[in-house]
């Protein structure tokens, strides 16, 4: 057992000395640390990204008032039993065509759709900012109590080694008696098994500090986080004004500034917007359309004609009363090649115009169940936003009574720290003079230092509370410099 202990105590010194390496060229401040998770949080990086997404949405709305516009383009080739434009005859022959064209289409009343869509898009926006500004101000918080846990740890582990070197040299001293005969032995085990607790209590402050350092190392996602060290700062308490304000004066003041209300009432006016959208669809539809469509034949074609030397007439009729045959001359087509291609789109272009009035008239109550939906959702936003009041108007009452909590508490801390310290002083005087035994002498000695940890205890839980009461009135986590 004692060999386990042994190598647990040297594996978390070797983890404890890592912190103390090359890394103390760099100590970071809590305004460092704040600004730095300010970049660098994977979740305020990531509501960053549905801001983004907000601002494609206001474009894609934008998009909605323009015309859309396609082009067109295709060539075909016709292979087999065609009709032969020279003879009429069929016959299979190969034909290839080309045809061009474009088309736009744009809405000219659209139940006023558009336009509520760009206006729900403005406030989304607004929406995903105060998303990103309450995400900002949840880990700015989470690192404050981190940063304010890893001093109370280094403070914590102050005293444990100062204590642990008091009880050595008195170790070393009750030694020094047993050899002379001047004390029994037995009070030299009761020195040795206090210093064993105390070294227990030292370890674990040791690794209570270096995870609280991994904490925040982790909160700030840095890579290097063996080297994370802050810097060497005492807070010290202060009574804030925030405690001489009525709960209500600072609720009021947080339902005007608090982002999680205001993401509320943009959401609540996000959902009028949608009711909107959804009546608009009761509402005709106008639409305008233009159309431009040309077409070119790589076929050959008739430039003329030339008499029939084979056949040069042939018989259309008779006179009546002579049967003399009435005769016509015969002709036969002379071919060329295709026209020039651009001639032919010149000449065989169309535009087309066109209006189209759409007036709703039975949907399957579809428009109708739409709105009813949204007649729902914009219920549901508005006591969204009262739960959300009632739950700041709570959590400010809670918050302002454990701040005062946290305070009495740690006067009352204080207050037994005197009383300890000067017990303990009393019991060290009598002891070192023999008017004392070791064991009642340890146990005023325990009280001391479990007094000394309550104080700091108390004291940092008071300043993390004020931090979080003030947030609420609207006075900065961190103070610029």
């Amino acid at each position: 057992m004692k060999r386990t202990i042994k190598v647990k105590t040297l594996f978390f010194g070797l983890l404890l000395m890592s912190f103390h390496s090359k890394g103390q060229s760099k100590k970071w401040t809590l305004e460092e640390c704040v600004n730095y998770a300010m970049e660098k949080n994977i979740s305020i990086r990531n509501t960053t990204l549905d801001k983004e997404l907000s601002d494609i949405s206001k474009k894609e709305a934008y998009g909605n008032f323009l015309p859309s516009v396609n082009g067109s383009a295709s060539h075909s080739w016709n292979i087999g039993l065609n009709q032969d434009i020279t003879t009429g005859l069929l016959r299979n022959q190969t034909t290839q065509y080309s045809n061009v064209g474009i088309n736009a289409g744009v809405d000219i009343y659209k139940g006023l759709q558009n336009q509520n869509r760009l206006r729900k898009a403005n406030l989304s926006i607004i929406a995903t900012q105060y998303q990103l500004t309450k995400m900002q101000e949840d880990v700015s918080l989470n690192v404050v109590n981190a940063y304010l846990q890893i001093i109370f740890n280094k403070e914590n582990l102050k005293v444990q080694q100062e204590q642990l070197s008091y009880e050595n040299k008195q170790m070393q001293r009750t030694q020094e008696l047993v050899d002379a005969g001047v004390v029994p032995k037995g009070d030299l085990m009761d020195v040795k098994a206090t210093v064993a607790t105390t070294t227990q209590r030292m370890i674990a402050a040791e690794n209570a500090l270096l995870i609280s350092k991994l904490s925040l190392s982790q909160l700030l996602q840095l890579e290097d986080f063996q080297n994370f060290d802050i810097a060497d700062t005492s807070v010290p308490v202060q009574e804030s004004s925030i405690l001489l304000q009525e709960p209500k004066t600072i609720f009021d003041k947080a339902k005007e500034i608090r982002t999680d209300i205001k993401m509320a009432e943009t959401n609540v006016e996000i959902a009028e917007r949608d009711l909107k959208i959804a009546r608009g669809a009761y509402q005709p539809t106008l639409s305008g359309f233009y159309s431009f469509a040309t077409r070119a034949s790589y076929s050959d074609r008739i430039v003329g004609v030339q008499p029939d030397t084979q056949n040069p007439t042939s018989v259309i009729g008779y006179v009546d009363g002579t049967n003399q045959l009435v005769l016509q001359p015969n002709f036969t087509p002379v071919l060329g090649g295709p026209k020039p291609i651009l001639d032919q789109f010149d000449e065989n272009k169309g535009q087309n115009i066109a209006l189209s009035l759409n007036v709703p008239i039975l949907q399957g109550l579809s428009a109708r169940n739409n709105v009813a939906r949204s007649k729902v959702a914009l219920e549901r936003s508005k006591i969204n936003l009262e739960q959300n009041q009632l739950d700041l108007e709570r959590t400010v009452y809670t918050a302002y009574t454990d701040t005062k909590g946290a305070l009495k508490s740690y006067e009352a801390a204080v207050t037994t720290l005197e009383a300890r310290e000067q017990s303990y002083n009393y019991a060290k005087e009598r002891y070192e003079v023999g008017l004392m035994n070791v064991f009642d002498f340890n146990q005023a000695q325990t009280l001391y230092v479990n007094a000394q940890s309550e104080v700091l205890r108390t004291k940092y839980d008071y300043i993390f509370r004020t931090k979080i009461l003030e947030f609420y009135f609207g006075i900065p986590i961190v103070q610029k410099q």
